[in-house]
């Protein structure tokens, strides 16, 4: 009686699965009949089958046909590794080849044009595929990327770069010639520095010429020709035309005076603004609530009875906290400031600077802005009485209680 087939589950065909799952040997590999073979015996019994003699066959009908499909073939796997895996980085060519054999269908190099590795990599070299070059330690390659998007980046990036130097070169150009300017400007300032006046005789007299432009030396001229001419009752000057003259000079020199105070007083004036409105910044305080001027409770919480009826300020108890009456019930009521604003009267209507420079005074509304929140007031009482200040916002006034 014969023996049993084993069957898929058999100790042996469990222990041929394992043996197969790993990598073999790549000269036990026969790359036409795409066939591994785990021993030589294997790879011996496998070259004498019929069905590799059929492929030796149509090998032989076309060798260069399937020589360029497989280098082909390897060609992209190896390039497609290192560009997905390396990109442009320097690499050393066995690191690449042995993740590139790790994949068990992959094209064997022994199927190909190039019969070692080192062949294959100067080939890469010489073909422009990558760059290449030998060191101690062996073949380094890096990928030369042709993609046209990556040409493309690259010549935007190119482009970027020489844009910044030469706007770098320009800007250091533009430097160079504001510094030759300034060495300029530096000697000629030192040709005109001063000197000791040096006399070359004492009798020599000293002459200082005053050129005054837009004057003609008509007078100068015609100073010589009066001292050379005697004095006669013709040529005397008139007593009223020196004193209308003398008038006139009188009143030109008041009105140029009156010209110059004013510009001193609107220098002043423009000094004492800004003092002011930098004062206001420092005397600006987070509580206004005072006493006589018109509020208006924003709160929903006193109910909606209470809700935008204005109501007028009788006491202020810890600066926050304010007693209101109502205008129209005449109710008494205890709100805290935060549910209150300020109310703005029609123009030519008293107020009163609840916050800010002028805080405590009585005041005149002149005029509103309402693209910007604020008022024009005219100060009604204190020292600065009579000054019109802008600019005052909405909360640092609010109507005065008749």
């Amino acid at each position: 009686m014969g023996k049993e087939k084993g069957g898929f589950l058999s100790p042996k065909a469990i222990s041929n699965r394992i043996k197969a799952k790993g990598l073999q040997k790549l000269r036990w590999y026969c790359q036409m009949c795409q066939k591994q073979c785990r021993d030589e015996n294997g790879f011996k019994c496998h070259t004498t089958s019929e069905s590799h003699q059929r492929q030796l066959l149509l090998f032989a009908e076309s060798p260069d046909k399937f020589l360029d499909y497989f280098s082909q073939e390897f060609l992209n796997g190896y390039l497609e590794l290192l560009r997905r895996r390396f990109g442009d980085k320097r690499v050393h060519c066995n690191i690449v080849y042995n993740e590139y054999i790790q994949d068990r269908d992959h094209t064997h190099m022994n199927s190909t044009q190039w019969l070692t590795l080192t062949d294959y990599v100067k080939w890469l070299g010489r073909e422009g595929y990558c760059k290449v070059d030998h060191t101690e330690k062996g073949w380094y390659i890096q990928y030369i990327n042709r993609d046209p998007e990556t040409i493309a980046r690259q010549q935007e990036l190119e482009k970027k770069k020489k844009m910044d130097m030469d706007d770098e070169e320009r800007q250091a150009k533009y430097i160079q010639e504001q510094v030759e300017r300034g060495m300029h400007g530096g000697v000629e300032q030192a040709s005109h520095e001063a000197t000791e006046l040096q006399r070359q005789s004492e009798e020599e007299k000293i002459v200082l010429k005053m050129g005054l432009s837009g004057r003609k030396p008509a007078s100068s001229a015609s100073a010589p020709s009066a001292e050379s001419k005697p004095s006669s009752s013709k040529t005397a000057d008139n007593p009223l035309q020196v004193l209308a003259a003398g008038a006139r000079k009188k009143d030109v020199q008041a009105v140029m005076s009156k010209k110059d105070g004013a510009k001193k007083r609107s220098a002043l004036d423009e000094i004492m603004e800004e003092e002011e409105k930098k004062k206001a910044k420092f005397t600006k305080k987070d509580h206004w609530l005072t006493p006589g001027v018109i509020v208006k409770v924003i709160t929903k919480k006193l109910g909606d009875k209470y809700y935008k009826k204005k109501a007028e300020v009788l006491a202020v108890k810890d600066k926050y906290t304010a007693v209101l009456m109502l205008l129209d019930s005449g109710d008494k009521l205890k709100v805290d400031q935060t549910h209150l604003e300020t109310v703005i009267p029609a123009v030519g209507r008293a107020v009163q600077v609840v916050n800010g420079t002028y805080t405590g005074c009585r005041a005149v509304l002149e005029g509103l802005d309402e693209k910007n929140f604020c008022v024009t007031i005219r100060i009604d009482s204190g020292v600065s009485k009579g000054r019109v200040v802008e600019g005052v916002k909405y909360e640092d006034i609010c109507k005065v209680a008749s």
